[in-house]
């Protein structure tokens, strides 16, 4: 008997042509009604045909060892059946997606297969030959499939998400089976409890009722009212629309958040979607959503709503016993393939996934098929991976039955690139308005007045402190750090005074709106200095709000934060916004964040200065305004490292710089002074054991980002000391006074610019 792992505690064997038989039909099934079907139950019988080789049966009773078991059914699949997305996705089931180019599969032939073995690996055996007959010989059969996955590489975005689909099936199906026989006993194999089912009409009710809730509680002005009304009965009309692509365009405080559930909703019942993923592009968008969909789904079973994030879980640790542990290693293991009917996690989690190649993060991308997916804060996309993500999308909608949804108050025209994103998917991006009379709905919601600035009128941080204090509640929206602290020092001593910004951990950023909250809603003194982190989907309330210069849309998003409730409409008011710029010399390194942030920031100024004040209630003036953007930018050719990969159509190096964020960066573990206990606790965990995974789970919310010096690591902080030996080259714990209880992370003068 052929064995394809090791016995298990029960010490029960694994027979390799169960493991093939079961891996092949469990894939089938998650393609079902797809034509890549055949192709990718092939995979899966083919996928550890190394196992049928003396030496892997050796390994397994620990005699051998650094065996390649995957190119051999790799090879297979490309000789005989000519089927190229098997044999890609067989070749990288542990090493990951590789290059699809003509000259890395013919690495793949099997006069070829021994010298294309990675270095420090040789085949189990190198005669495909008689490996395919040992199988045969099992019981195994081996079938061409009637329809090939690739006949053309032509729109390469395309064409690389069918292969990184066929391999989610593979993955997921082979970490299932693998997984079931580990936990089984004399049984038999012993398969994970399923997460709970998408039951729409019970969804649907619990929805209505907790609108009807939320309409009878609600403080809001009657044109609110109205305004959210209207806004709910056209997602009722758009949800029966058939699927495709869709942008959702609503003003803030229009009840968005649950009007894109209702959408979802209406529509997996219409379609029979299995699924509604939301994502979206921030933590403090995703906690908040959280606790809206907990109290809508409060009766459903546990991960009906399954949250996927870096803060998800914090606190719970998973080798407790106890029933909250056994949930919390529940909901991980649902994670990983999105196990679950509603699922909410972020832009970064979903979008690099279906640029990845590594099976961890490829495993739950089958799980998208037959689901609605919803993007809040559509206007967060990188410009420089505008392109190639809208065409993932369209082909993901197009080709898997998805139903995609931007949504946002500051819609990008992202329609302008059409013809860009059909270079690498047919169906290029022109998608369906969910609210055609949005327009009307944003001059009935008109809660602010934007005052913009006159040219080359520039206030100093002392003007603007003291123009700040005049108001009793005043948020000021700056784009960088060091202007926070510039402002905060110059309004030092100020009652109510508020800092926030990613210099403070999660933890302390979640505490510090609560006080604000707090404080606005009994009417006291509050000022409020942030960077952009305060901006999308944070539900605050000020009347005054101040915002530098700077991109439109960001423009937009701080008046969201203003006379939110348009409670001021009441008194015959409105919100008052105020667009500054600040005296500040130097090139624009000076006064942006990031070169991108600039040439928007010049898009608007530029806008503004052609047409006078610029009315952000008009959706005409943003698609204006992103055409302007989007020819000076250019966004389809921003990318180099991207395009050349596509072009090469390597999945390895697409996976490095697909980034929506710049990952070099390292954790730095701070003592926030309300958390004072968990830091401590974590900080002699890391000196006496290290760190491991579900240390640094934990951590997250006491953690701060901070880039990475060229020079080495910062020095007011230490590398935590890793639990398998050797210190961690990501997490750092810091030492010295460094963390403020208004600042935040305050390292020595001069290294401030550091900071993430």
């Amino acid at each position: 008997m052929y064995l394809a792992h090791s016995k298990n505690d029960a010490g029960e064997t694994h027979p390799l042509r169960a493991h093939l038989t079961s891996v092949s039909a469990l894939a089938r099934a998650f393609m079902e009604g797809h034509a890549m079907a055949d192709e990718t139950a092939l995979a899966g019988l083919l996928h550890d045909l190394g196992k049928y080789g003396d030496r892997f049966q050796m390994r397994l009773q620990g005699k051998d060892s650094g065996l390649d078991h995957w190119s051999q059914g790799a090879s297979v699949a490309l000789s005989q059946f000519q089927a190229v997305a098997a044999a890609l996705a067989i070749e990288g089931h542990h090493i990951g997606l590789q290059r699809g180019s003509r000259e890395s599969l013919r690495r793949l032939l099997p006069d070829n297969l021994v010298a294309a073995v990675r270095p420090g690996l040789a085949l189990s055996d190198p005669d495909v030959t008689r490996l395919q007959s040992r199988a045969i010989v099992d019981g195994l059969e081996f079938h061409k499939p009637a329809v090939p996955t690739i006949t053309s590489w032509a729109h390469a975005v395309a064409t690389m998400l069918d292969v990184r689909m066929l391999f989610s099936c593979l993955v997921d199906a082979d970490f299932l089976d693998t997984e079931a026989h580990f936990n089984g006993n004399v049984l038999g194999k012993q398969p994970r409890q399923e997460g709970p089912r998408l039951d729409v009409e019970k969804a649907l009710a619990a929805l209505d009722c907790h609108m009807d809730g939320v309409r009878a509680s609600t403080r809001a002005q009657t044109n609110v009212r109205g305004a959210r009304e209207s806004l709910w009965n056209s997602v009722i009309r758009a949800g029966r629309l058939p699927p495709g692509l869709f942008m959702l365009t609503a003003p803030t405080g229009s009840g968005k958040t649950l009007a894109m559930l209702r959408f979802a909703l209406e529509h997996a019942v219409q379609h029979r979607r299995k699924r509604i993923v939301l994502a979206v592009p921030f933590l403090t968008v995703i906690e908040q959503t959280a606790r809206i969909y907990e109290q809508v789904f409060a009766d459903f079973p546990e991960n009906f709503v399954l949250e996927h994030h870096s803060l998800a879980g914090l606190g719970v640790e998973s080798e407790r016993q106890d029933a909250e542990g056994a949930g919390e290693r529940q909901r991980r293991l649902l994670a990983e393939n999105w196990d679950a009917p509603i699922v909410l996690t972020t832009n970064v989690q979903l979008l690099e996934s279906l640029f990845s190649n590594r099976p961890s993060a490829c495993r739950k991308l089958h799980n998208l098929m037959d689901s609605v997916i919803l993007f809040d804060e559509a206007q967060s996309l990188p410009q420089h991976l505008a392109a190639p993500t809208l065409a993932a999308l369209s082909h993901l909608s197009a080709a898997y039955r998805s139903t995609v949804v931007f949504a946002t108050a500051t819609q990008p025209a992202f329609d302008i690139l059409d013809s860009a994103v059909k270079r690498h998917a047919v169906n290029g991006w022109q998608p369906r308005e969910v609210v055609p009379e949005h327009p009307e709905l944003f001059k009935t919601l008109k809660r602010v007045t934007v005052h913009w600035p006159k040219e080359n009128a520039k206030r100093t941080w002392v003007e603007l402190a003291t123009e700040v204090r005049s108001a009793d509640q005043a948020l000021v929206v700056v784009n960088l750090k060091r202007h926070a602290l510039a402002l905060l020092d110059a309004m030092a001593g100020t009652d109510g005074l508020f800092h926030l910004s990613t210099n403070l951990c999660a933890e302390h950023r979640r505490s510090v709106m609560d006080k604000v909250r707090a404080q606005l809603a009994a009417g006291q003194p509050c000022r409020l200095i942030s960077t952009q982190c305060v901006e999308a989907g944070v539900d605050v309330d000020f009347p005054v709000v101040y915002r530098a210069m700077g991109p439109l849309e960001s423009i937009a998003q701080a008046a969201g934060r203003c006379n939110r409730e348009g409670k001021l409409n009441e008194h015959g008011q409105l919100g008052e916004v105020v667009v500054f710029e600040p005296r500040e010399e130097g090139d624009w390194r000076r006064r942006f964040p990031t070169h991108s942030y600039y040439q928007a920031a010049q898009v608007t100024q530029t806008l503004q200065n052609l047409r006078g004040d610029l009315n952000i209630n008009d959706p005409e003036t943003f698609r204006a305004y992103y055409q302007n953007l989007y020819d000076l930018s250019k966004p389809e050719i921003q990318n180099i490292d991207l395009g050349r990969a596509i072009d090469e159509l390597d999945f390895a190096r697409m996976a490095d710089v697909y980034r929506l964020i710049e990952s070099n960066a390292i954790q730095v573990l701070v003592p926030w002074a309300e958390r004072w206990a968990d830091f401590e606790s974590l900080r002699v965990e890391a000196e006496g054991k290290g760190i491991t995974a579900n240390w640094m789970r934990r951590a997250q919310g006491l953690a701060v980002s901070v880039y990475r010096k060229k020079d080495g690591p910062p020095a007011w902080a230490i590398p935590a000391k890793m639990w398998r030996g050797g210190y961690s080259e990501e997490w750092y714990i810091l030492e010295g006074n460094y963390y403020d209880d208004t600042l935040g992370l305050n390292p020595p003068k001069g290294e401030q610019v550091f900071i993430a």
